[in-house]
């Protein structure tokens, strides 16, 4: 059964009282039918439905108009000019609720136009099932009484367009977008880690700037790309040409210009005006730069990939692709999980522990505290990293993500449907 019926009314008029006999026994079916197991009933339309009296109305008239009136009461009405902010709207009740089963009542020449917005909006978290809704209102007629099967490509552009305007027009949220950055990186880059503040993502653990989509979270791809935009706006650089790491919690490096493999931790690059990026989120985000190459790098290292030496591979890929040298190579090291909130079974803590024992915390206890920054500052150092060329303790870049929930995400803190910051860094054209 669904948890949410969504009613389409966008394309009919509906402020005539002449229709108002079929739109009350077309509310009153979906209401019967639904409002015993549904936590939410919803009408979507382009302008509001009233039910006041215009002159003098006869006993079956006022009977009509009364029962319209009770029975909207039941329905939460959203009323937009746009089908975007309608969506977006209903979107954002649907996860108050934290409701994933939706049915659309739409009607049937209006089902791709409707499937097309519920992709752009919408994650694989949404299951949706689609109903003809059979209606046809005096002055409201829609002229096709059959479903169009396919949306073209500038009607996808045109609907993308306006997903994209109404998304920009939202306020941001949590404050204002705040970078970090370190004086340490030249100003031949443009670099920094996010925080969670200023975005546009509302769901709790997700909000506000969160920089990731993926099928298990409700932030959909279009709202993490608006979050982008305004990263790129404010930090200045360009978005079109800005790359993640397709995590996989290892070791392995794209230099990019080489084929890029189907999941890495680390990205270096030398080209001009490219920013790439490391996600965290309790793991390490880790910026690397050469200003003598003019070349930079990222990586990503939770616990797997710190043991396996993540760091210290990308820095490799920077001497053997560019002919950096070590004592010129820069590491910043991101905001991460502090040893105060993370543990290991005590047979992974162990392998923290022969890196150096300071690593862990309480490593008699089945679950011992662990050090990830710690560990990576000391095989970077073993690499022959420079101690003074690694940032790991300055300013807000040391906090533990799931201590300062006002700050950061956290996966250890939030669960699984956690967002997401990143360290990112670009070479200016």
């Amino acid at each position: 059964m669904a948890e949410a019926v969504l009613v389409d009314l966008f394309g009919l008029t509906l402020n005539s009282q002449e229709n108002y006999p079929t739109l009350l026994k077309t509310l009153d079916a979906v209401r019967s039918h639904h409002a015993a197991k549904a936590k939410l009933l919803c009408i979507m339309c382009c302008s509001n439905i009233s039910c006041e009296r215009n002159g003098d109305l006869d006993t079956y008239e006022l009977e009509t108009t009364n029962g319209l009136s009770a029975l909207l009461r039941e329905f939460e009405i959203v009323s937009n000019p746009s089908m975007a902010a309608s969506l977006y709207t209903i979107k954002q009740k649907i996860d108050e609720k934290n409701l994933s089963s939706i049915k659309v009542m739409v009607p049937m020449q209006r089902k791709t136009l409707m499937k097309a917005f519920i992709d752009q909006l919408f994650t694989d978290v949404y299951n949706f099932e689609f109903e003809d809704l059979q209606v046809t209102l005096k002055g409201g007629l829609l002229k096709q009484s059959t479903e169009i099967s396919m949306i073209t490509t500038q009607e996808l552009e045109a609907i993308q367009n306006e997903i994209e305007t109404y998304l920009r027009s939202l306020p941001a949220l949590k404050g204002e977008l705040t970078i970090l950055t370190t004086p340490l990186i030249s100003d031949i880059f443009i670099h920094g880690f996010t925080t969670r503040t200023g975005g546009i993502s509302y769901i709790p653990t997700l909000s506000s700037f969160n920089l990731f989509s993926s099928s298990k979270r409700r932030d959909p791809r279009v709202v993490v790309q608006e979050n982008l935009r305004r990263l790129g706006s404010a930090a200045g650089f360009n978005v079109k040409k800005f790359y993640r790491i397709k995590t996989d919690h290892a070791n392995d490096v794209w230099v990019m210009g080489r084929k890029e493999p189907e999941s890495y931790d680390g990205i270096t690059t030398n080209q001009r005006g490219v920013t790439i990026a490391a996600l965290g989120a309790d793991c390490i985000p880790i910026i690397f730069a050469d200003p003598v190459k003019k070349a930079c790098g990222v990586a990503h290292a939770g616990w797997k990939g710190t043991l396996l030496g993540v760091a210290m591979a990308t820095v490799n890929a920077m001497i053997a692709e560019y002919g950096c040298s070590l004592e010129d190579i820069i590491v910043i090291l991101g905001p991460s999980v502090g040893p105060c909130c993370f543990t290991l079974p005590r047979e992974s803590a162990n392998a923290f522990h022969n890196i150096d024992p300071e690593c862990v915390r309480l490593f008699e206890s089945p679950n011992p505290y662990v050090d990830i920054r710690k560990a990576t500052r000391i095989l970077l150092e073993q690499g022959g990293i420079l101690p003074q060329n690694i940032q790991d303790q300055i300013q807000d870049l040391n906090l533990c993500t799931s201590c300062h929930p006002e700050k950061f995400f956290s996966h250890v803190r939030d669960g699984l449907n956690f967002g997401t910051q990143i360290g990112f860094i670009s070479i200016k054209e």
